[in-house]
């Protein structure tokens, strides 16, 4: 994919990332957390799907009574099959299945850096580069076939 020339250029003509040198809280700035490159619409939607755990559970119970990690993971791996298998709504909620699935991974996360989760992950494997032999192993295929038969999609 070839980016447009002015790829990055913001609204006042300088592009992402550069330093307007004349403002000296531009020069502290740029080197702060960039929460400009949050949606907003993809927070709102993240923040209903902590609502309605607030409101089934008490809102941030699970600072409190901690999280296994179990739980989280089976929960946003559910709510992504359904999502990819053509289900976009969860039907109990209402809300859109990635919504849920980000949701889930909040708490999650909220855990680990609150040490507040119970982590009864497996124990890890031996191999800890399974996914990168993976990829190699996929790319080993796809280049076995460079025609492959075109997939069935929604479009």
């Amino acid at each position: 994919m070839k980016l447009p020339k002015d790829f990055g250029k913001m609204a006042d003509g300088s592009y992402f990332g550069e330093v307007k040198q004349t403002n000296p809280k531009d020069i502290l700035g740029s080197k702060r957390t960039a929460f400009n490159l949050l949606s907003a619409q993809v927070l709102g939607q993240m923040s209903l799907g902590m609502l309605e755990g607030a409101c089934k559970y008490g809102s941030h119970n699970y600072r409190v009574a901690g999280v296994k990690s179990s739980v989280y993971i089976s929960a946003t791996i559910g709510h992504l099959l359904s999502w990819q298998e053509g289900q976009d709504i969860d039907e109990d909620s209402g809300l859109n299945h990635i919504s849920k699935a980000m949701s889930s991974l909040h708490v999650l996360l909220d855990g680990i850096m609150n040490e507040t989760l119970v982590d009864d992950r497996p124990p890890k494997v031996k191999n800890l580069n399974w996914k990168k032999d993976c990829d190699n192993q996929a790319k080993a295929i796809i280049e076995k076939y460079p025609n492959p038969v075109k997939p069935y999609t929604q479009i």
